[in-house]
């Protein structure tokens, strides 16, 4: 009867204890229950809401909880940044390199030299040869011609000559406009006399892409006998899609590969952009040209295309390190101690990184790995309403130490001891050749502002007094700002002044670097006592 007695006269004193607490603030400070800027309440330093203009909170990890969700962090670093897309084209033929052999009389093929598609000429080469009327009287007409004028040339009178002159000249132009080259009139005047079957040559060296006559086939004009293609240089036909178009610009490089020949690569420049867009593709016809020695690229081939984009120096962070909802863009930036905060950034996707336009600056360190994992812990924390009714709402209660509500269990079957107390009096801890001991000023700490000491010892026991000392804060909560407090020497002792928020347990580090050898962090655990402990009526 007298262990519930006493169970239930620590619960009414502890609830005391807290509410009064929380009136004593509030009418020393009015303003507590406001936020600053940076969602800390004011007068409770360490403590914090820590949501940012994301509308999320800054994300705390342990560094064993960083370890285990593998968090890696890089510097936001500045590049060249090329662009590379790919697209998927075809081969086709150089357009202007295409002939086509039509005859300008008619007439019927007398022999065939060409005989078969895929057949390789030369220029000048004998295609087949032709006997036409017509162009027998043309000759013949200009035999006539050239014959007239030896004789009327030495006529006195200047008429007769410049006519036999118009007659002849006459004869020449129906030869060429009949498709007689001028070697052909010209071996016409050696012989001096017509020649009944006149061979047709190839205009230009390349493949025979389609052959139609036949050998004693009457032919016409409108009739196509050959078509002949220079496949030395080909065109690929690619279809790049209009989100990719502002990239592409003509002279650029593209690199070309094609089934038929696994890891060879042919190398091209875009020579065309078409200036319409397929509307049902959503994408725009983009030609490269490109030797094409060996005529190793057939046209109809497939092929892939990458087309490289040359965009300037810019910030390049991996693809990992965003947060791409579609709606906004996320990333964590390392704040130092364990500390991540959220920030918005404005990037551009360029092949599998991100080129930042808004929100980071060169040398900034972000996370890389495990973001997804840290948003949910900086969404958690922001949901975690930090500012109930006493100012204590959402807070797990087995984190929260509640002073006076720590209930002595002991010898009550069935329920939990008490944790183990924390040390209240100087704590000394071992870091290698070095002895730090950490005492508090008052003793034990109070809620609100105390002066941290500490003392360096070397193996000797001789004091340490050209070390750099660095102390943190905070407590073991969800929420909770990592609090750093500028720490000097004075009198053999290294101290800081921190502000602990409220009673309980605050975890304090000790960050000690000295010259020439790496930093030391060593943490500490302190137990604030109620400030109100004692005052009359409590």
């Amino acid at each position: 009867m007298k262990i519930v007695q006493n169970f239930r006269k620590q619960i009414s004193l502890g609830v005391l204890s807290l509410i009064f607490t929380a009136a004593f603030y509030l009418s020393q400070n009015p303003a507590m229950g406001d936020t600053k800027s940076d969602g800390s309440m004011k007068g409770m330093e360490g403590m914090q809401m820590g949501v940012n203009e994301t509308g999320q909170a800054t994300t705390m990890l342990t560094p064993e909880k960083k370890q285990r969700l593998g968090v890696k962090v890089a510097d936001v670093q500045e590049h060249e940044v090329e662009k590379t897309i790919r697209a998927v084209g075809k081969v086709a033929y150089d357009e202007r390199k295409l002939a086509r052999i039509n005859l300008r009389v008619d007439g019927w093929i007398q022999e065939l030299y060409i005989n078969f598609a895929g057949q390789e000429v030369k220029k000048g080469e004998p295609l087949l040869t032709l006997y036409s009327p017509d162009l027998l009287a043309t000759q013949q007409e200009y035999l006539l011609a050239k014959r007239g004028l030896e004789k009327l040339g030495a006529s006195p009178i200047a008429e007769v000559r410049e006519t036999g002159g118009a007659l002849l000249s006459s004869a020449r132009r129906r030869l060429l406009l009949s498709g007689i080259t001028e070697k052909q009139i010209q071996e016409l005047e050696d012989r001096d006399e017509p020649q009944t079957a006149i061979t047709i040559t190839a205009p230009i060296h390349g493949i025979v892409t389609k052959r139609e006559g036949v050998k004693g086939m009457r032919v016409t004009p409108e009739m196509t006998l050959y078509e002949i293609a220079d496949l030395s240089t080909i065109w690929i036909l690619a279809d790049v899609y209009e989100s990719d178009l502002s990239s592409v610009k003509v002279g650029e490089e593209a690199a070309v590969t094609v089934d038929a020949y696994p890891g060879e690569t042919f190398k091209g420049k875009i020579a065309h952009i078409d200036p319409y867009l397929n509307s049902q593709t959503r994408t725009v016809r983009v030609r490269v040209e490109l030797p094409n020695p060996g005529i190793k690229l057939k046209p109809e081939m497939f092929a892939q295309v990458e087309l490289t984009s040359k965009l300037g120096k810019g910030l390049v962070i991996p693809e990992s390190a965003v947060l791409d909802s579609g709606v906004r863009q996320i990333a964590f930036v390392d704040q130092g101690m364990e500390m991540y905060e959220p920030k918005e950034i404005k990037a551009r996707r360029v092949g599998d990184t991100y080129l930042v336009q808004e929100g980071l600056t060169a040398g900034d360190r972000i996370v890389t790995s495990a973001t997804f994992l840290i948003d949910s812990e900086s969404k958690l924390m922001a949901s975690s309403n930090m500012m109930g009714a006493l100012g204590m709402a959402g807070i797990k209660m087995e984190q929260a130490q509640m002073g006076k509500m720590d209930m002595n269990m002991e010898g009550m079957k069935g329920m939990p001891t008490k944790e183990k107390p924390v040390a209240k009096g100087p704590q000394s801890k071992k870091a290698g050749d070095l002895t730090l001991t950490l005492s508090t000023d008052p003793a034990p700490p109070k809620d609100g502002e105390n002066l941290l000491r500490l003392k360096i010892a070397d193996s000797a026991g001789k004091p340490v007094e050209n070390a750099k000392v660095v102390f943190s804060y905070t407590m073991a909560m969800p929420g909770m700002k990592l609090v750093k407090v500028p720490v000097a020497l004075n009198n053999g002792e290294y101290k800081g002044k921190v502000k602990f928020g409220m009673a309980g347990a605050w975890e304090v580090t000790v960050f000690v670097t000295l010259p020439g050898k790496p930093e030391i962090q060593e943490k500490f655990t302190l137990e604030a006592v109620d400030s109100m402990e004692g005052m009359p009526g409590m």
